[in-house]
């Protein structure tokens, strides 16, 4: 009798710890497609969707005159456009959080028109749509509606 409850109490111990290493296992499966999904590398600027009452109602793509690049490390984010007319104009620098669909860039310098721009708000909020390759960063209006998103696409 006391042999049989032994070997019963070992199952069930036995058959939740297996229980507990397949939930661990799924976890683990899910930090992976996180971790994965990340904007730390090199992206650039392919184009633009214009919104109206939340629906892509116009786009295109980023044209000839600049090209814009962007670089994420761990926690920080630079942006530079080369514009053909101004080598030297638009650029910013700063740090970024993402989390629950959320991007927002707190920029800290940036070029000379940037600086103005930063003197009056230095901190910008957007939708985030992020896959492995690619990513939309979408303006929203104060009442939560897509205004217009720039499409990027990962270089490294």
């Amino acid at each position: 009798m006391k042999t049989n409850f032994f070997i019963l109490s070992l199952m069930i111990i036995l058959f939740f710890s297996c229980k507990e290493n397949e939930n661990s296992q799924k976890d683990e499966n899910l930090n992976t497609v996180e971790e994965t999904l990340s904007l730390k590398g090199t992206w650039e600027l392919k184009g633009f969707y214009n919104y109206k009452d939340n629906v892509v109602v116009d786009s295109f793509s980023n044209n000839t005159i600049s090209r814009q690049i962007k670089m994420y490390s761990d926690s920080k984010v630079m942006w530079c456009k080369l514009l053909k007319t101004d080598s030297i104009e638009f650029f910013g620098y700063g740090s970024y959080n993402y989390n629950d669909g959320r991007l927002i860039e707190s920029l800290e310098f940036g070029s000379a028109f940037m600086n103005d721009i930063i003197a009056e708000k230095h901190e910008f909020n957007f939708q985030l749509e992020l896959s492995e390759d690619r990513f939309e960063q979408i303006e929203l209006d104060e009442e939560g509606n897509k205004v217009y998103s720039e499409n990027y696409i990962r270089i490294e």
